[in-house]
């Protein structure tokens, strides 16, 4: 029997291993948005610091071990066996959600899913023995509800407190600083990095110390009865130094508090947090320590009194799980992907592409606020106005984006220090008072009110953000609930199906991650895909046109692909065809709005005299999107046809879209062949094969009507094809347009477009 349950205490810390992975993949964004925003250094060295605060609050995380072992549920009413079974339901359920938030790239709350796990799986087995065992207590004996409640509670507030904190000082620090704030930090920088420094030590230092399994009664009595002496020396200390620095030196003040600000939260983030990954199993391994070392051999009948004592978790066991930690956070890819949602709900720069799409609720929130905003423009005095406007001008920091490019930062320093700073003291109050409240809504909702009160969400991305931001919030709410519910079916189902179970379970979870990586994989190759092309690049006249073409042959040969591939499920009515064609055009679609979001970004660093070359690059763009439009009327068309199995197309109809559309095919190749190497010979070609196309088209429209005419034919029939050669026309005439505008504005350098063919789908095109 002690075998038995000695492979589900190891199989726990196999679990562990694997949460510890999946959970600082997730949390990393919590330590690392501010300062990879901001480039406050280069990846490896940010991520080196981070390291050495992991390892480092890693040793200080001991007091926090008893949330995990008797935060949410009574122990001494729960027998040996129930106490494993309710740990591995947790630890099961822990690994499958935060996998699957993070290979979605969003930041959730490893706190929240612990204590919702916990709190699933104890009610499951305390519902259980309340039914089954004639001598059980009542329910809400084996929940520790009170304790319970105050953290969800503290998680809560912490919500609130955290965003309003963030905006707040943020407010001031930007009013004290402005955009511009170089010259000020030269007299202002010192001050503001004591201050900053001076409440990390006693946050982190002073208050984090308590939790601390190395350190003797004696020290921490000494920082208890000098916690003054100690501030006032780490402010006048740091204050000095740091203006000696600024003054006879190139010292940058800030980049300094933005790094140690990221060692700080990734200290307070392993003091607070590692109980979420490793307090479960480290409980599970004292209560076999404590089932053996009793001599019982009934695990269904001894309760585990000893759980409900203070129990010391070893330095080293702190330390190996840091090392895991540190390993994960340079390796994990899905890192980089949470990491990427929270720097795009905070970065300065407004327009162009968005991550999330706009909502009513965003919509509404955007539109209340403009009218709060106007009302207190109206009653604030006209000099305060223009003096908080000139503080929050923006465009010093643009041009800055402007000018660096690809190393230009989300956002600048002065914000990064404010999200850090806030952010750590928080959280370090948290783990002083042994709520364990959660790093990611801490550092999240600062971030947030910080980017609010620093202008990031402007009138022309608010709504985007907003709606992204609810989206993460309303993701942690599905985070409780599903933790919940997952860790209540888990526990029952080990319940009653036992070791079997246990095993089945395990292959479930095995596969469900590893059908999560392999998805997260080929998601991260479609973003690959659909970058910019000259988002990264120094940019000449030459690169801009060698890429557009580029692209247009790129493009062009997908739409030749995807019109084959639907025209042959349509002919064959064949759905998986159609359906392939259909995810096919999805991902290219999101290439060509990308593009054309970010053709105007991209061209900020093309030279003046090269703007013929720039407005080919914008209006290539625009038509490559246009062409998918009549390409996604194609694909999407077909496969509802199909799909409600309507009657198909005739053999001659078949026959009259396959020979248009080999034209098409043709005349796509050609023009490809026409630009790289062009010619004025090959002009004439181009437009005899043109009206060729258009002859065959009206052709068949012919036929069709007779067809109507004739009764051959019905109407979905009819609106079908019809449309099809609508769409085929569109996209002759927009790839005469690529050819107009490079004759005009690369061969010729011609300014002035003619005005584009207004793109229809209506029958008589």
């Amino acid at each position: 029997m002690e075998t038995l349950y000695l492979a589900l205490v190891l199989v726990l810390f196999f679990l562990a291993i694997s949460d510890l992975v999946v959970g600082v993949s997730n949390d990393a964004v919590n330590f690392l948005n501010s300062a990879i925003g901001a480039k406050a250094a280069s990846l490896k060295a940010i991520m080196a610091v981070a390291a050495l605060g992991i390892l480092i609050g890693a040793s200080f995380s001991s007091g926090m071990m008893e949330v995990a072992r008797k935060g949410i549920f009574n122990p001494q009413y729960f027998y040996f066996s129930e106490i494993i079974i309710l740990f591995l339901a947790v630890m099961i359920t822990d690994v499958l959600l935060l996998d699957a938030f993070n290979t979605f790239g969003l930041p959730t709350s490893t706190t929240v899913s612990l204590v919702f796990e916990l709190l699933g799986a104890a009610t499951a087995i305390s519902i259980i023995k309340v039914y089954t065992d004639p001598n059980a207590l009542p329910f809400y004996e084996y929940i520790n509800s009170a304790k319970a409640l105050a953290i969800i509670s503290g998680i809560l507030v912490s919500v609130v407190i955290a965003f309003s904190a963030g905006m707040a000082v943020q407010y001031v620090s930007r009013a004290l600083f402005s955009f511009d704030y170089e010259k000020r930090l030269r007299y202002l920088g010192a001050p503001w990095g004591g201050l900053a420094i001076a409440a990390i030590t006693y946050f982190m230092v002073l208050k984090g110390a308590e939790g601390a399994s190395f350190l003797t009664e004696d020290i921490l009595h000494y920082f208890n009865t000098h916690t003054w002496t100690i501030l006032a020396a780490a402010f006048i200390g740091s204050t000095i130094v740091l203006q000696l620095l600024a003054l006879f030196t190139q010292f940058d003040i800030l980049k300094f508090i933005v790094l140690v600000g990221t060692f700080a939260l990734a200290m307070a983030f392993a003091g607070n947090d590692l109980v979420n990954f490793i307090g479960v199993p480290l409980a599970g391994f004292h209560s076999y320590e404590i089932f053996t070392q009793s001599g019982s051999s009934q695990p269904g009948s001894f309760l585990m009194e000893g759980l409900a004592g203070k129990v010391a978790t070893p330095t080293y066991m702190l330390l190996i799980a840091g090392l895991v930690m540190v390993v994960t956070l340079w390796t994990s890819k899905k890192a980089r992907s949470v990491v990427r949602t929270s720097l795009d709900l905070g970065r300065q720069d407004a327009g162009g592409a968005e991550r999330f799409s706009a909502s009513l609720l965003s919509r509404s929130i955007v539109r209340g606020s403009i009218n709060i905003a106007a009302y207190l423009e109206k009653i604030t005095p006209e000099k305060w106005r223009q003096n908080i406007n000139r503080q929050f001008d923006e465009q010093p920091f643009l041009q800055k984006q402007a000018a660096l490019g690809k190393e230009a930062p989300s956002f600048d320093m002065i914000r990064a220090s404010v999200t850090l700073v806030v952010s750590s003291i928080l959280i370090a109050m948290g783990t002083t008072l042994k709520l364990p409240l959660s790093t990611t809504y801490v550092t999240f909702m600062a971030f947030m009110g910080a980017s609010l009160a620093d202008g990031a969400w402007g009138r022309e991305s608010a709504v985007y953000r907003v709606t992204g931001m609810l989206s993460v919030v309303g993701g942690w709410f599905f985070t409780a609930i599903s933790a919940f519910t997952i860790a209540f079916i888990i526990a029952a189902l080990f319940y009653y199906g036992g070791v079997v179970a246990i095993i089945i379970m395990l292959g479930i979870a095995g596969f469900l991650v590893y059908r999560t990586h392999k998805y997260h994989k080929e998601k991260l190759q479609e973003e690959v895909d659909i970058e910019p092309i000259l988002e990264t690049e120094t940019l000449t006249k030459e690169r801009v046109v060698e890429k557009s073409l580029q692209r247009i042959s790129d493009m062009l040969g997908k739409y030749n692909r995807l019109l084959d591939n639907t025209l042959q499920g349509l002919a064959q009515e064949d759905l998986s065809i159609l359906r392939t064609a259909s995810r096919e055009f999805d991902q290219m679609y999101k290439k060509t709005v990308n593009l054309k979001h970010k053709a105007t970004s991209s061209l900020n660093r093309l030279p003046a005299d090269d703007l013929e070359a720039g407005q080919f690059y914008i209006l290539v763009a625009d038509y490559l999107h246009e062409m998918a439009l009549s390409i996604r009327e194609v694909v999407k068309s077909n496969l509802d046809h199909v799909s409600n199995h309507h009657k198909p197309l005739l053999p001659a109809q078949i026959e009259e879209l396959n020979v248009v559309n080999s034209s098409l095919k043709m005349r796509f190749d050609y023009l490809v062949g026409a630009l790289k190497d062009y010619h004025p010979d090959k002009i004439p070609v181009l437009m005899a094969d043109f009206q060729l196309l258009v002859k065959g088209i009206q052709n068949a429209r012919k036929n069709q009507i007779k067809r109507i005419q004739n009764k051959e034919v019905g109407t979905r029939n009819s609106t079908l094809f019809l449309n099809y050669l609508g769409e085929y026309r569109n996209l002759a005439l927009f790839s005469n347009r690529i050819l107009r505008v490079y004759e005009d504005m690369i061969i010729n350098g011609e300014e002035e477009e003619a005005i584009a063919p207004q793109k229809t789908t209506s029958p008589g095109t």
